[in-house]
């Protein structure tokens, strides 16, 4: 894709070009000059299908965690979140060795490709909060518990300019990934507002979804930031400095104590495999 270098900075199409302005800069794209019904039926293109069958399925199933959690993700998120979990599914797609490609899917096992996933890249939570964040889900219940011990916010936490307060929060989710059902749960536990300048007691967090059969489960955990003024605590900066992050998954043939991936670049992960 070509990058604009000119000072003249150009939106919309001429001719078969259209200039855009991303994150990155003024952008153009050529129109293509494949239609779409080719792709859907000339062989020379099954590899394009199922690329796209295969992204398709990841995009559905980042969109369904994503619902899973909205409570949580909407004050704790960056703009290209949703590119970044997408990319993520889409890795865990790739990492099936049992079916076809085109038809590689979510399987349990991968699923521990998504830990430590941080939903918000300015301010991933290890960088937040640097006691190391261990969390356990039980099936049988839904439920998730993570222990904080006793701490020192001004020793242990990132305290943004102008923060007053902050609070952690704790979610389970059942996320149904199959394309005939797609259902979620969402059960969520927080601490109360807590004075960042004020030593912390041990404390815990057990959000519970009850039993949800085989579906996966996944155990997050946020940290917010808060601004009192008269009173009354505000969202800092409307949620930019919020961390949130999953900390364990519960799937079928998955090993609770794996620990997982460290949270890693995804915007190389569209490469065709």
């Amino acid at each position: 894709m070509a990058q604009l270098k000119s000072i003249i900075k150009l939106q919309g199409k001429i001719g078969d070009l259209t200039f855009f302005k991303t994150q990155n800069g003024y952008q153009a794209r050529e129109k293509t000059g494949v239609s779409a019904s080719r792709i859907a039926s000339d062989p020379k293109f099954q590899r394009t299908r199922e690329n796209n069958a295969e992204f398709g399925r990841a995009g559905s199933a980042a969109k369904k965690l994503r619902d899973a959690l909205r409570p949580f993700i909407q004050l704790t998120s960056d703009s290209r979140m949703a590119n970044r979990l997408s990319s993520r599914l889409l890795r865990i797609i790739k990492a099936d060795t049992v079916n076809d490609r085109g038809e590689r899917t979510i399987l349990p096992d991968n699923l521990q490709l998504l830990r430590n996933f941080n939903f918000n890249a300015a301010a991933e939570m290890s960088n937040t909060f640097f006691i190391p964040l261990q969390g356990s889900i039980d099936a049988a219940t839904g439920t998730g518990t993570i222990n904080f011990p006793a701490f020192d916010p001004k020793v242990v936490i990132a305290r943004p300019d102008g923060a007053t307060h902050y609070q952690f929060s704790a979610a389970i989710v059942s996320v149904d990934f199959s394309e005939e059902v797609g259902g979620y749960l969402f059960a969520m536990d927080e601490t109360p507002m807590a004075p960042i300048n004020d030593v912390t007691e041990a404390l815990s967090l057990a959000p519970t979804v009850g039993n949800t059969g085989e579906a996966p489960l996944f155990l997050a955990v946020a940290i917010s930031f808060y601004q009192e003024v008269n009173g009354k605590a505000y969202s800092l900066n409307n949620g930019a400095y919020n961390a949130l992050t999953l900390v364990n998954i519960h799937a079928a043939n998955i090993d609770e104590d794996d620990d997982g991936q460290d949270e890693q670049d995804d915007e190389e992960d569209g490469a065709e495999d």
